[in-house]
């Protein structure tokens, strides 16, 4: 008997199935419900610290120009304590704590701190500001890259003016949000000398930020919302 009539169905079972391969391969990897790589997802930006106080345990990296137009790293201050103020010239409770900062640069530069304002704003807007309102502390300025570092703290872009505090080692230690005032600076204040010399370890003096900021009369029960905590 013939076998041209078996090799004939071979050959047509093999075109067969190499037409079924192919629509196959051509469904896996054309199809548009081939899945494909998620997105990587921007980190969450909360209105306000986290309350559990998930808000950064190092101080953020950004650069940002100065006065005069030349970018400066935060890192320009390593080895200093920092108190990094965000605000606004058209902010009313960051003009009022412009007194204070100045202050706190002057009595606190013997102790190894150093205030770093950030003006979230226009560059124009503040050197006219700063015309009439000298600040005697640091300043760096950004627009969209100011409301990024802004961002970095853990903080709303919106939400000013806060004031963030680190040791001399870059650990954030508190974020306060809202107006700071002499005694809740000067609270804060002694808690990172102790961490600077060595004499409370980090957990400790973040609870120990928490405590006496609540026992001050002017802050009070609002001191567990209005300051946040680096995570222990």
């Amino acid at each position: 008997m013939s076998r041209r009539p078996l090799t004939l169905a071979y050959v047509g079972f093999a075109v067969l199935g190499a037409l079924v391969l192919g629509a196959f391969l051509r469904e896996h990897f054309t199809s548009p419900h081939t899945p494909q790589p998620a997105p990587i997802a921007k980190p969450a930006t909360p209105s306000l610290p986290d309350p559990s106080g998930a808000i950064p345990r190092i101080r953020p990296l950004f650069t940002l120009p100065d006065l005069a137009g030349h970018r400066r790293a935060i890192t320009d201050w390593d080895g200093h304590a920092l108190i990094v103020n965000f605000w606004a010239t058209w902010c009313a409770p960051c003009r009022r704590e412009i007194p204070l900062l100045n202050s706190l640069a002057t009595e606190y530069a013997s102790k190894n701190v150093k205030v770093v304002g950030i003006a979230v704003d226009f560059a124009a807007d503040v050197q006219t500001f700063i015309a009439h309102t000298p600040l005697q502390y640091d300043l760096l300025i950004g627009e969209e890259e100011g409301l990024d570092a802004a961002r970095g703290f853990g903080v709303d872009s919106l939400v000013f003016p806060f004031t963030a505090f680190t040791d001399q080692s870059g650990h954030l230690l508190v974020v306060h949000l809202g107006e700071l005032h002499a005694d809740q600076a000067h609270a804060i204040l002694d808690v990172v000398e102790q961490v600077n010399h060595g004499t409370l370890p980090l957990n400790a003096a973040r609870k120990a930020i928490d405590q006496a900021l609540t026992a001050l009369p002017s802050t009070g029960a609002a001191s567990a919302e209005t300051n946040k905590t680096a995570l222990q």
